[in-house]
């Protein structure tokens, strides 16, 4: 072995204890109270950022911290894939499973197009969307693999998913505190204040936290609808990346002319269906499943954290105005679309 991949190794195994540290302790704080508003991996990712103090050991440890952002990212999201119980979806109806679409759909397109028009890079605007749409900070980490950039633009790249994460933890957590304060307003019953809290919030941790408020039934209508929005990050992360490589080989002729491009199918992806088919199945048992949530959330965490570690918080401030705006537009028409969806149809 040489000099090199001893120093490499160590660097992982450092960068390895310092985010498991942020994730086991953002699992533990999410559990108190008014922090299971903002929920784990938002609290590993902010425990990371809060390392930077010693940055010393940050640039000893970059390699690691760069490698476990990347692949313990994937790891994560595969295993999350044992939270799906795809009989409960599919008992939870076509009005569950249609809105969920509709809501997806929608709100990527309304919040990447809102941002574009505020003069949102691309990169930034579609991340931001596809984390307010369907499953925050897992939903951002999961599509950004899709967005193929340069080495050089590599930086920047976790700067926007940086930024995206940020802007959906802060929006989640409003829009969870308003449609709590406005569940007496609305005159809704615990399965229509589900819907709403479900269909309309942005982290899974933000869905339960509103959807307890409204008794069981709510909390389980909550978990259920938010659930069909996460089944949707396979195929939207495969269309958004079809998407982004087609518009890239628009604007770049040359690379346009090397050939037809590969459908850039995410691997990873494949990985979280078969969790979720394995799951649902297979008799695992509820303690099983369960502890293997608890590692997808482990492993989300440590990747939170490693991306927390490189931001870039002077140029986040600089950039993040004009998303955070056109995010929060499309917040509140979200809300007030399922908020009738609801009422009419549930």
């Amino acid at each position: 072995m040489d000099i090199r991949t001893t120093v490499v190794s160590r660097g992982f195994w450092l960068a390895s204890l310092l985010t498991l540290i942020c994730a086991v302790a953002g699992s533990l704080l999410a559990q108190l109270p008014y922090l299971n508003l903002v929920g784990a991996l938002v609290i590993a990712l902010l425990l990371g950022m809060a390392c930077q103090v010693q940055p010393q050991v940050i640039n000893a440890n970059r390699a690691g911290i760069g490698f476990i952002s990347n692949k313990f990212l994937r790891l994560g999201i595969i295993l999350l894939g044992f939270k799906l119980n795809l009989v409960q979806l599919a008992q939870a109806g076509v009005k569950t499973i249609t809105l969920a679409i509709f809501v997806v759909t929608g709100m990527v397109l309304l919040t990447y197009n809102l941002s574009r028009k505020l003069g949102v890079e691309k990169e930034l605007a579609i991340l931001t969307a596809t984390g307010t749409s369907i499953c925050g900070a897992a939903a951002v980490m999961g599509v950004s693999p899709q967005i193929k950039v340069t080495a050089d633009k590599a930086e920047r790249q976790r700067e926007n998913e940086v930024l995206a994460v940020a802007i959906v933890a802060i929006l989640g957590t409003v829009f969870t505190l308003v449609e709590i304060g406005l569940k007496p307003l609305l005159h809704l019953t615990a399965v229509q204040f589900g819907v709403l809290t479900g269909g309309s919030l942005h982290e899974i941790a933000h869905a339960v936290a509103a959807g307890s408020a409204g008794g069981p039934i709510s909390l389980d209508t909550a978990i259920i609808t938010k659930l069909s929005r996460v089944l949707l990050l396979a195929p939207a992360a495969l269309i958004i990346g079809w998407w982004y490589q087609h518009q890239s080989r628009k604007a770049n002729p040359t690379a346009a002319n090397e050939g037809p491009a590969k459908l850039p199918i995410p691997w990873f992806m494949a990985g979280f269906i078969l969790t979720s088919i394995i799951g649902t199945f297979m008799p695992l048992g509820d303690v099983a499943l369960a502890g293997l949530v608890k590692l997808a959330y482990i492993f989300l965490g440590m990747a939170m954290a490693a991306l927390g570690m490189s931001v870039n918080f002077r140029v986040i401030f600089q950039r993040g105005g004009n998303v955070f705006l056109a995010a929060t537009i499309s917040s509140v028409i979200l809300m007030s679309c399922v908020a009738v969806a609801s009422k009419l149809f549930f």
